[in-house]
């Protein structure tokens, strides 16, 4: 577990029934040892330790048990288990065996990408709930403007962002916050590229955003969701997270679970 680093309070928390408070008391008590050591406070868990509760051995990676998929998503392919127009859905192109994998958020059917999906409704949740960094590289219409620049700054707020959505959308206005960053990566009369980041997941935010300033979304492709990394995931493939990706995603369920019990 190259990278495993989470404070005493957390791994109880995450690996027992106790609450983070409850595992304070049950460290200041004497009740926790670490390698046959009294643990403190500010005692921080690595790999290869062995946390000791009452003298019963923590097993951490069987007591919680799922699995998370990394899907390179199509253009073309609905984040949906069926639909009525009968256009393709992901579900298609995964293995039958995955078919009771939820997926953490959606990516609209002309958009490609990261699409992270769980067997755990816990993980779906927390991830979908947690405001984590979201990457995408973005064509758009025309020129980066100095007003796009501004919004994608300071933020916008529209009473009517219908433009750039579905047609039939019952969300009319939207505020969007300011991005986390952006580069523009090529700015043409033509077509522009930009990577931007965001941690907010509005249905089709992007298209909506752009759409206000009259540059049309030409690609829109994810890169990276939070601590995964879509790297060079051919499209329509997946995998499994990698070793540092399980590792980040129990240090942030355990920091879920503190959040949760404070």
């Amino acid at each position: 577990m190259e990278g495993f680093s989470l404070r005493i309070n957390q791994f109880l928390a995450h690996y027992t029934k106790h609450s983070r408070r409850e595992a304070e008391k049950l460290v200041l008590e004497g009740r926790v040892k670490i390698n046959h050591e009294h643990a403190k406070l500010a005692s921080v868990i690595k790999e290869n330790d062995k946390v000791f509760l009452d003298k019963r051995l923590i097993k951490p990676l069987k007591n919680k048990k799922f699995s998370v998929l990394v899907y390179h998503k199509p253009k073309g392919e609905l984040v949906s288990k069926a639909d009525p127009l009968k256009r393709r859905v992901i579900y298609e192109s995964l293995e039958k065996k995955y078919a009771h994998f939820a997926p953490v958020g959606r990516l609209d059917f002309a958009s490609e990408g990261v699409l992270l999906l769980s067997d755990s409704k816990a993980v779906v949740s927390a991830l979908m709930h947690a405001n984590l960094e979201k990457e995408y590289l973005i064509k758009i219409q025309g020129f980066v403007t100095r007003e796009m620049e501004n919004a994608m700054q300071e933020g916008l707020k529209l009473e009517n962002a219908t433009k750039g959505a579905h047609q039939k959308t019952p969300i009319k206005s939207m505020e969007f916050a300011p991005f986390i960053g952006y580069e523009i990566i090529k700015n043409h009369a033509k077509y522009s590229k930009l990577r931007v980041i965001i941690n907010e997941g509005k249905n089709r935010e992007l298209r909506r955003f752009f759409a206000f300033f009259n540059a049309g979304v030409l690609d829109l492709r994810r890169v990276r969701y939070g601590f995964v990394n879509l790297n060079a995931l051919p499209v329509g493939k997946m995998r499994f997270l990698n070793r540092q990706e399980y590792n980040e995603l129990h240090a942030f369920m355990a920091n879920a679970a503190n959040l949760k019990g404070d």
